[in-house]
């Protein structure tokens, strides 16, 4: 058993403790990389491991819960426990963190009315049942109990969001009543007006920043009254999006001097130590002037690179930490290889209109609706119809349609719209036979995850499709969430130039981590063994998509590609480094 205070310092069983944190999030590593990931990190120095836990994960489906594999939580304390680590957790509703919807689960927009992060009782109530799983689960692993866990998070950059204090209030009674009882944190942007509306009585206030540390401490100091002063978030780096023109990198001399600074004046959470990987559709995006969907890789710029190598900046961070506290000695024990597998060529292809029927059953309505009101949270959706009263499609528009939309027209590309295009009248002039199918795939590129948009993320098509200047009705709309690529039939029609699968085989001696180069083909998916690695797009800045070595299989492995755009090669190639521009 332990104690865990905040005085005017951060005390462990009675005696001063700096905090030199840095984040992991469990949910982005395989976890057979989890303890090599926190032995480097150990490595470096650090005593104190962070992570947040993301609620649309472990809540996919209302009242369905998933604590396992990846989303073994408690195993990641206890491992870090294990090792020697102290644990931080950041188990508010909302994480930001570039994440899908910030970490809400996206079936919370089924519900008509529902605000968010606000003292709104039916969002309330649902993280009041939400609680009522996790923190059963997180109690035992709380310092008091003789776990590592020493403080907890209540909301996250609350003062960038809103100002509702009686919502911070309730979130903390929720975690109160359930037993926690560590300290408590909030982090927000180092501004006044941030810290004024994030902080509430009892909770201690941190800084989230990457720079101009003794000014972000000076403001920090005004609301901790003579408490620590932390860096909840170190920022070391910035995350990509689709189209940003390079990947993000950090100033390593300037970083370096505030990393000094920041355990000089108080205490530190290096964020990312390593950032990992969205796999799957987990992306968020950001919206300001236009949609930026987040790549597949969160590579961050962060201390351990994606695939978990040592950098320059360990090093260099490595050798400020050592003016602080004695840095142990601590021998690797997971050995991780990287591998150029080679070139594969595709084995088979199908459309996706060949098999829309085996990998989803259609809803008919007499108007299209949205992803979440059709139970859908990730992935693509198509809405077909036929053009039984329209001699041609001269003018279309889709009303309150996210993200991007493939347009086709008897099968034949008519139109890509994306963002604010979809919400504009958009001219066609296109002829067509009447009873000519018509088929709109809509993706969800991520859901944003920052901001007033947060309310504004129905994907799909969630009021009308015009044509011609009238509300076209009558649609089968098909759920693409493809979780079930083990059903596609590939022996059924291939039709070039439309959305399509395509199945590659290879054979393995030695699983080793490796990346898939994408080079030739324009927007989509992959799979490696059924499990999705995440999205791909040409215009970069990431060029690979990385594949840990735990994803693979010794003997027959298989990769299937899903391209919505049409643009594909015969071959993709297994490289041994990574590309992200």
């Amino acid at each position: 058993m332990g104690r865990f205070e905040i005085k005017d310092n951060f005390y462990l069983d009675g005696k001063p403790f700096k905090i030199i944190s840095g984040s992991i999030h469990y949910f982005r590593t395989v976890p057979q990389y989890w303890q090599d990931r926190l032995e480097k990190l150990l490595a470096m120095g650090c005593n104190t491991v962070e992570t947040y836990i993301p609620w649309n994960m472990h809540e996919p489906k209302k009242g369905q819960f998933v604590f396992n594999g990846m989303l073994d939580v408690v195993g990641f304390v206890k491992l870090a426990q294990k090792l020697g680590l102290y644990v931080i957790l950041r188990p508010s509703p909302y994480i930001c963190a570039e994440w899908e919807f910030g970490g809400l689960p996206a079936w919370l927009l089924a519900e008509d009315g529902m605000r968010l992060r606000v003292n709104y009782e039916p969002f309330v109530k649902h993280i009041r049942e939400y609680y009522g799983v996790l923190m059963p689960m997180l109690k035992p692993l709380l310092i008091d109990n003789g776990g590592p866990v020493i403080l907890m998070q209540i909301e996250n950059e609350y003062g960038y969001f809103a100002t509702d204090a009686s919502y911070l209030k309730a979130i903390k009674e929720l975690m109160t009543e359930q037993g926690i009882d560590v300290p408590f944190i909030t982090s927000d942007g180092p501004y006044r007006e941030s810290l004024n509306a994030g902080c509430i009585e009892g909770v201690l206030p941190t800084g989230n920043f990457g720079s101009k540390t003794e000014e972000r401490f000076e403001v920090l100091k005004q609301y901790t009254k003579g408490g620590p002063l932390m860096c909840a978030e170190f920022w070391v780096g910035w995350f990509d999006h689709w189209g940003n023109g390079g990947h993000m990198r950090g100033n390593l001399e300037e970083s370096v001097k505030d990393l000094d600074k920041m355990l000089e004046l108080g205490h530190v959470n290096i964020y990312m130590f390593e950032g990992g990987t969205n796999f799957g559709f987990m992306n968020g995006s950001n919206y300001y002037d236009e949609l930026t969907p987040d790549v597949t890789s969160y590579d961050y710029d962060g201390v351990l690179t994606e695939d978990g190598q040592l950098t320059e900046k360990y090093r260099l961070y490595k050798q400020v930490i050592s003016k602080y506290r004695d840095i142990p000695e601590v021998r690797f024990s997971t050995e991780i290889k990287r591998k150029a597998y080679g070139k594969l060529t595709v084995g088979d292809r199908v459309s996706l209109f060949s098999v829309l029927d085996d990998i989803s059953k259609p809803v008919f309505s007499v108007f299209p609706q949205s992803m979440e009101k059709l139970g859908q949270s990730y992935g693509y959706i198509l809405y077909h119809s036929t053009l039984d009263t329209e001699e041609g499609v001269e003018r279309i528009r889709l009303w309150k349609a996210n993200d991007r939309a493939n347009i086709f027209i008897g099968q034949r590309k008519a139109a890509v719209l994306y963002d604010r295009e979809l919400l504009e009248e958009h001219k066609l002039d296109i002829r067509c036979d009447k009873g000519e199918p018509l088929d709109i795939l809509v993706e969800n590129m991520g859901r944003v995850n920052f901001g007033p948009y947060l309310e504004l993320q129905r994907k799909g098509i969630d009021h009308c499709v015009q044509i011609n200047g009238h509300m076209h009705n009558d649609w089968q709309q098909y759920t693409l969430p493809l979780d079930n690529v083990d059903e596609i039939d590939f022996s059924k029609d291939y039709i070039e130039n439309t959305p399509a699968f395509y199945r590659f085989t290879f054979d393995v001696e030695e699983a080793c981590d490796t990346f898939l180069d994408f080079e030739g083909w324009g927007k989509g998916c992959a799979f490696v063994n059924g499990f999705n690695i995440g999205r791909f797009w040409k215009i970069g800045p990431q060029r690979r998509l990385y594949i840990p070595a735990p994803l693979l299989n010794k003997g027959e492995n298989e990769i299937i590609i899903f391209e919505t755009d049409g643009e594909h090669s015969d071959s993709i190639e297994l490289k041994d480094e990574p590309d992200i521009g």
